[in-house]
């Protein structure tokens, strides 16, 4: 079939093009930009609306499984969630989270797809905390060393896009730990992703900890949402040390939400030392359970962490300023890290697209098409995907319609899955999957292998 979308701004970062054009999608692919309007089956018409490709989450979370069924819950699932706003394709399993083995679950996605086109890294907390009763205080022995990374190298092999790790929620990995699972990304050119292992004053030293290693083995490097890592005054410190070693060769790019506030679960490791982390109780608030919308006093931040440790978290505590440093730097990322329990949780699973686009940019002195290179075209290039983030004829035809006059993030830290105004339609393969914020086929992602 022969698809026309016509009469939009078309802007596709990855080839400098920003002008009225039409685009002939055929076979799920771009078959030509042109000013013609030729013959097609199908016509959408896009007057005042921007056309560009669709958006790439670098830092997402994949839904959980649970005997063999993924929860796809259309209103409530992260990827669902990331679909409503725009975006096409993500990777996931970052922070060295898992909910099963990631081979399965990219198994999964080609025999049912998904909301999004989706790209798996595999965990490596998720494959220690299955292979070795250490548990994260403590480090593993050389036994369950071997079995952890021969479980990685499967995965590495059926197709993930590298190993991602969570260092500050596993306190006793040693560095020793660290270096022989990153060492099974260096003779593929396959990525590490990192959480690091402090935030605030110590960031940019737990962050030299992961560039040094990736300099030694020649591995490309992702440091995750930095905004959460060095948001707290550390932020130009923090990029400096990254570009410092980016000039020296290695091969490192950072991601970030547009929020000034962090969420994890409240039985977490950083939370065992809050005065390290910037917070104080009334910073926390609670997104699950009987206190659910509440800021945490010391009572029940205890009882909560004792009873219901797994219960999301939000706290509260950058700073605008440094979230705006970092998106003003040309090496970062938009990433989601959308993760949500049932729907509840951080805002920034529906809404950092769009928030990005309609909040940050602006203030940050990005014209449209140099935001949109930060979610198309830059993490495409990141994750070697030639034929997505960009509209040139043979790519796949990934495409979202905005309306820029109306984007606008909805979702809250009360309603946090809340879809944004202004993402007019959805395109996978060229195929509508999102209409004014409704999922018309949440099937059209497949798995992305590496």
């Amino acid at each position: 079939m022969r698809h026309l979308i016509q009469n939009g701004r078309v802007i596709d970062p990855a080839s400098g093009i920003d002008e009225k054009l039409n685009i002939l999608i055929e076979d799920g692919k771009i078959s030509c930009l042109s000013r013609e309007k030729p013959d097609a089956d199908l016509i959408t018409d896009a007057t005042g609306l921007v056309v560009c490709p669709g958006f790439i989450d670098l830092h997402a979370h994949e839904d959980p499984v649970k005997n063999g069924i993924r929860y796809a819950d259309e209103q409530k699932a992260n990827l669902a969630c990331l679909a409503r706003m725009g975006v096409t394709s993500c990777l996931a399993g970052n922070c060295g989270d898992n909910f099963c083995d990631p081979s399965e679950f990219l198994d999964l996605i080609d025999r049912e797809g998904c909301f999004v086109n989706v790209a798996m890294l595999a965990g490596y907390t998720f494959f220690r905390e299955k292979l070795s009763a250490a548990g994260r205080y403590k480090p593993v022995s050389f036994s369950e060393r071997r079995s952890i990374n021969a479980e990685i190298a499967k995965a590495l092999e059926a197709g993930c896009a590298g190993v991602s790790f969570g260092l500050e929620y596993v306190p006793g990995m040693s560095r020793e730990e660290l270096r022989e699972a990153a060492h099974l990304c260096a003779s593929s050119g396959k990525m590490i992703a990192a959480h690091i292992r402090a935030c605030a004053e110590k960031a940019p030293e737990a962050a030299a900890e992961v560039l040094e290693l990736a300099k030694a083995e020649s591995i490309p490097v992702q440091i995750s949402h930095i905004g959460s890592m060095a948001g707290y005054g550390q932020m130009s410190e923090f990029l400096d040390l990254v570009d410092s070693y980016r000039s020296s060769g290695v091969d490192v790019c950072c991601d970030c939400y547009p929020y000034t506030a962090f969420s994890t679960t409240i039985g977490s490791a950083p939370y065992d030392n809050l005065e390290e982390i910037h917070c104080s109780y009334g910073d926390i608030e609670l997104c699950e359970g009987k206190y659910k919308g509440l800021r945490c006093t010391g009572q029940i931040f205890e009882q909560e962490r004792k009873e219901h440790p797994e219960y999301l978290t939000v706290g509260h505590v950058m700073k605008e300023e440094e979230v705006r440093m970092a998106f003003r730097h040309p090496n970062v990322a938009v990433g989601s890290d959308c993760f949500l329990s049932e729907g509840n949780g951080h805002p920034r699973a529906a809404g950092s697209f769009p928030r990005f686009l309609s909040m940050y940019a602006g203030n940050c002195g990005l014209s449209l098409p140099e935001a949109l290179f930060r979610i198309t075209a830059l993490p495409a290039r990141r994750l070697g995907l030639s034929n997505k983030g960009t509209l040139r004829p043979g790519a796949d035809a990934d495409i979202v319609l905005l309306d820029p006059n109306r984007l606008k993030d909805r979702a809250t830290f009360q309603e946090p899955t809340l879809p944004p105004d202004g993402i007019q339609a959805v395109f996978i393969a060229g195929r509508p999957a999102i209409k004014d914020g409704k999922i018309i086929n949440g099937t059209l992602g497949k798995a992305i292998r590496k």
